[in-house]
């Protein structure tokens, strides 16, 4: 039989396995990245604020977006879209079973913007499935699941960034950065901007339950105690509800700007010894004396802050100041402070510089900003704030052994039963 040259090779390198041609995709060439130097990204829960950072993923061209887990089928439809339509391709799919996407073998990474009831437990079956996490805040519903989430994320080798992205952010970088240099002089005092403390035991009244396919309720209660289904809940509104959220104000705004009086106060270590609440005040004190203010916060300035804007925080030294809130403003005591000028406004939402930061760190395995560690005190300062403020007097906390001091009943609030069957 005759054969020709073009044959043989054409032959031969099937035979060998060897592709007759390599796309300059897999090759790195052309802008596009290669194989080896992708991050395969899923998520889990993605609603509207999921959203913001899912694009915020896909600004960068190393990310692969293949998946998506929701309770909720028009939002996984929503995401599924949006990731197809911007890798030109049909890979993204999506399920209801969030155990479908940890068992993949080829995601590196998971994006979990659920509900606050299920954070932690998420993080934590997903440092078990070996994949590295980024999950909004509030990151945990108790101490208790603060403390697992850190030791699961350093007990499996994970990379680990919370949704806290002011951490991130330039204006409030500028103020932790001028505290933290000791231009402030010593700092004796940081505020936190908290919402007014209140929470709610109710339940919505009982609906007709969707198909699962439309809406898995028992799904989207996950850990969080049994009730009777309301649309309500699943459109977003599950806030204020002690069963969804965490209690009053807190962590769910102190995750935002407790987290940043850590950071400035130089305490990521620590965290207060004490905790008293005055009306709608609550008061804290470091172990080195420095006092930590949790106040309320207005969208304009109210409440006796200088910078308008969600999620103010201060600063406050022997010689001087510094404010920072969302709008991407800052306010010093002395123009000497902005010597080398003023960070350029950059709104307190936007995710962009924390989800490159988390990239960069699961490539180098660093630990990013907003790391389990970080996560885990601040949390605890927040949990620990809201249950003295719920037992209605001062309460005394242990930063070694993260519990409270001869108080039964504070510590016992340090943790909540989970709905079975879920469970660490």
């Amino acid at each position: 039989m005759k054969t020709t040259r073009r044959h043989f090779l054409k032959t031969t390198a099937l035979a060998l396995g060897m592709p007759t041609i390599i796309r300059a995709s897999a090759l790195g060439k052309n802008g596009a990245v290669a194989p080896s130097n992708r991050i395969v990204l899923a998520g889990i829960g993605i609603g509207p604020r999921g959203r913001e950072d899912l694009k915020a993923f896909l600004l960068n061209p190393e990310v692969q977006f293949v998946a998506i887990a929701d309770c909720q089928e028009t939002r996984r439809e929503v995401v599924r879209v949006t990731a197809n339509r911007h890798h030109g391709n049909q890979d993204c799919v999506k399920t209801r079973d969030m155990y479908e996407v940890l068992g993949r073998a080829d995601i590196d990474a998971v994006l979990i913007a659920t509900g606050d009831r299920w954070h932690a437990l998420l993080s934590i079956l997903a440092a078990k499935a070996g994949k590295d996490i980024y999950c909004e805040k509030p990151c945990s519903m108790t101490i208790r699941e603060s403390q697992e989430l850190a030791d699961a994320t350093k007990r499996y080798g994970r990379v680990f960034q919370a949704g806290t992205q002011r951490r991130n952010v330039d204006n409030f970088m500028f103020a932790a950065d001028l505290a933290r240099s000791g231009k402030l002089g010593k700092i004796h005092t940081v505020h936190a901007g908290i919402l007014k403390l209140e929470e709610s035991h109710k339940w919505l009244p009982a609906e007709p339950e969707p198909s699962p396919d439309v809406v898995d309720w028992d799904r989207w209660l996950g850990p969080a105690p049994w009730r009777p289904f309301n649309k309500d809940y699943v459109n977003g509104r599950w806030r204020g509800y002690y069963d969804f959220h965490g209690g009053a104000a807190l962590p769910e705004w102190g995750a935002h700007t407790i987290d940043l009086c850590q950071w400035g106060a130089s305490a990521d270590d620590t965290v207060p010894v004490e905790y008293e609440a005055d009306g709608e005040t609550i008061y804290g004190r470091y172990p080195n004396g420095v006092k930590l203010v949790m106040r309320r916060a207005g969208f304009k300035g109210e409440g006796n802050w200088v910078v308008p804007g969600t999620c103010p925080i201060r600063y406050e030294g022997d010689e001087g100041w510094v404010e920072a809130a969302d709008t991407g403003k800052i306010a010093v005591s002395s123009p000497k402070l902005l010597e080398k000028g003023a960070p350029a406004p950059m709104a307190g939402t936007d995710p962009t510089k924390h989800v490159r930061d988390f990239l960069n760190c699961v490539k180098s395995r660093a630990k990013p900003a907003a790391n389990a560690d970080v996560t885990r005190r601040g949390h605890i300062v927040s949990h620990a704030a809201s249950i003295g403020w719920r037992l209605g007097r001062k309460v005394q906390f242990d930063p070694v052994t993260e519990s409270f001091v001869n108080d039964a009943d504070a510590n016992r609030m340090c943790s909540r039963a989970r709905r079975a069957p879920w469970h660490v």
